[in-house]
């Protein structure tokens, strides 16, 4: 049975448009934070502070109606921060869960890369197996639920490098960049009197994008498709200047988004161009350089571009 992906085309049209009132000039960056979101995915926003980071995040939840907080990362923070902690109520005589900022159904972590590893870490269940776990007792995270974490990639002092294992968890990373001349100029115009932030409202209900992420796992992916992304997936195991690979998590990541990306777009079905838009979003930070090309700056986005367009789809023929 053929699944109708009009509601999920319809919900990405409202967000964009609302969106894009507040992020002027980013749509294809709008369009992978709404990706992730219908996969159920988390994003990793790696640029320079004052190019609206926290603005997109603050849109999209509010675009959604649903609870935000922001965690600024710190050295000092600990876990309990992140998580919640059991406080005794002198009251009734027991302990009381306060949750912590995590426990919202989309979630800024501005600045990940400044916290320690052991409170990076507290992270790890939330975004993986969508709960937390303090004193014995496990809480569900609310749906729907997204982590949008940010990082400065040029200041590394007093920063603690993510590790494989929490970048891997990360569906998408994606790069604001600088505005163009013109949008700048649109955004000094824009808040002039105040910011389009306080003027947006909601556009789509929680409901209405759980029922989406449900309609995108319908999307169709032939086998042929599969086994491209599995060829890309297998290729950055095997370069030369790529020391580890992508993960199974990877080919996952790319399969899923391709669903989202096909259904966005208006399509019931995953073609190869729907891989190729997103295999650097969703594969480039899985790979680590080997030593020898980082000395020639071989960038891990450089590879998975070449990759693209050096891995045959399987099934085509060569011109």
């Amino acid at each position: 049975m053929t699944p109708n992906i009009e509601p999920v085309q319809s919900l990405s049209r409202q967000v964009s448009l609302n969106v894009e009132r507040v992020i002027l000039g980013k749509p294809r960056e709008i369009e992978l934070v709404l990706i992730a979101l219908l996969c159920q995915g988390h994003v990793l926003i790696e640029d320079v502070p004052g190019v609206g980071k926290t603005m997109l995040a603050r849109a999209i939840a509010k675009s959604f109606g649903c609870s935000f907080k922001r965690l600024q990362f710190t050295p000092d923070m600990l876990p309990s921060d992140v998580t919640g902690v059991s406080m005794f109520n002198q009251k009734t005589r027991e302990f009381e869960f306060r949750p912590g900022p995590i426990l919202a159904q989309i979630v800024l972590t501005d600045e990940i890369n400044r916290a320690t590893p052991k409170t990076q870490s507290a992270l790890l269940e939330a975004m993986e197996e969508r709960q937390v776990t303090v004193d014995g007792v496990t809480y569900p995270m609310p749906q729907p639920f997204l982590v949008m974490a940010t990082q400065n990639p040029i200041e590394y002092e007093g920063t603690f490098p993510l590790p494989e294992a929490q970048l891997d968890r990360f569906m998408l990373r994606l790069h604001l960049g600088y505005p163009s001349n013109k949008d700048e100029m649109g955004m000094l115009d824009a808040q002039r009197v105040a910011h389009p932030i306080e003027e947006i409202g909601q556009v789509v209900s929680a409901e209405e994008l759980i029922a989406a992420q449900r309609l995108v796992k319908e999307v169709y992916v032939d086998a042929l498709v599969k086994e491209y992304i599995l060829a890309l997936i297998e290729a950055t195991r095997k370069h030369p200047d790529v020391y580890l690979g992508a993960s199974p998590r990877g080919s996952l990541a790319l399969y899923k988004t391709a669903q989202a990306r096909a259904a966005i777009t208006g399509r019931d079905y995953v073609i190869p161009d729907d891989i190729k838009a997103l295999a650097e979003s969703a594969l480039a930070h899985r790979l680590i350089i080997s030593p020898a090309a980082r000395l020639k700056n071989v960038d891990t986005r450089l590879v998975v571009d070449e990759l693209t367009h050096s891995v045959a789809v399987p099934g085509s023929r060569p011109l």
